[in-house]
């Protein structure tokens, strides 16, 4: 696997490289592109390239499109299935027109259907890692992943894994079958997790912690041209989300130049400098890019450590508890199982 290094995710023998690779900025959602906009052929050449560095763990999802994103990795790892492992998800409802409902569905049929779909748009016949997406409030979580189970034992996917759930859903899930992952957003400007007690929930029961978002939505990857909210492109999605509105977005600019003091003294960069926290941390970290570049030096950070020292350092500019703002609008919001 190159020099990127190996993660155990959980404790049922699931291992991936250090680092993956979240893709879904490579497409738009609704219609809304996701951090700028998405060029296919740049894409997919970043796909290769971080399979030529270890990096073949690639995270999407049936919302990102929705299914576009599905599709374009398709493209991308056509013919070398098996050199690459894949994690999506499935829980937003989408219609057979392709259209999404943004209801949650959790019911054994539609997980039959989902997964069916995600198969055909990947053109594979297994998927890796399935997650679900979000929890639905109507149906029982027992319900979701027993209907999950059954496609472990049809060998249609791996393993299972939640996103965005409460410590009582995971001891609730866990029992129904081993989860081998729970993704959740989690990075220096991001610790809830922590505070809720799902971090120690996952290590009681042997359960992967996957960190969406580690660089803070791109925010931490010293992104020098974002001084007000006005500096987002017109239609994204950051420009709804709390952490980058008013005065709290200039708290966190502030915030960012300091950790990029810390990232210069030690001759790497900002966004290195979050994915080495995540790392120490014990979470597997999925940044999401859609650029060579960037997925280069996303890569190269597996192989930094930090000292107790700057582990410290971190910790004093950013405690856990600091406030940054919230992580989504209040109609998201509601939908993270807390």
């Amino acid at each position: 696997m190159n020099s990127i290094g190996k993660f155990e995710l959980g404790s049922q023998g699931f291992v991936v490289p250090k680092i993956g690779l979240g893709c879904m900025g490579m497409t738009k959602i609704a219609g809304a592109d996701i951090y700028g906009k998405a060029d296919e052929a740049e894409s997919i050449a970043t796909i290769h390239r971080s399979l030529e560095l270890g990096g073949n763990f690639l995270d999407t999802a049936d919302l990102y499109g929705p299914l576009e994103n599905e599709r374009l990795i398709a493209k991308a790892i056509e013919g070398n299935r098996d050199k690459y492992i894949i994690a999506t998800k499935f829980g937003f409802e989408i219609d057979d027109n392709e259209q999404l409902t943004w209801q949650i569905n959790g019911k054994r049929d539609y997980v039959k259907k989902a997964v069916e779909r995600s198969l055909k748009n990947l053109q594979t016949d297994y998927i890796d890692l399935y997650y679900l997406h979000r929890l639905d409030p109507n149906t029982p979580i027992e319900e979701t992943v027993g209907a999950m189970a059954e496609l472990v034992k049809e060998g249609k996917i791996g393993y299972i894994g939640l996103s965005e759930v409460s410590s009582a859903t995971i001891k609730r899930a866990h029992q129904v079958h081993p989860l081998t992952a729970v993704q959740t957003e989690y990075s220096l400007f991001e610790r809830s997790v922590e505070e809720a007690g799902i971090v120690d929930t996952l290590h009681q029961l042997g359960i992967g912690f996957v960190a969406y978002s580690p660089l803070g939505r791109g925010f931490i990857s010293g992104d020098s041209t974002i001084k007000s909210p006005d500096d987002f492109p017109e239609n994204d999605f950051r420009r709804s989300i709390p952490r980058f509105q008013g005065e709290q977005l200039y708290k966190n600019i502030d915030l960012v130049n300091e950790l990029k003091k810390l990232a210069d003294a030690k001759g790497i960069t900002p966004s290195q400098l979050a994915i080495a926290w995540v790392l120490s941390k014990g979470a597997l970290p999925i940044p999401g890019t859609k650029r060579v570049k960037y997925v280069e030096q996303n890569i190269a950070a597996a192989s930094i450590t930090l000292t107790t020292e700057e582990l410290e350092q971190l910790e004093a500019i950013i405690p856990l508890g600091t406030q940054t703002g919230e992580r989504y609008d209040a109609a998201n919001m509601a939908g993270i199982d807390q």
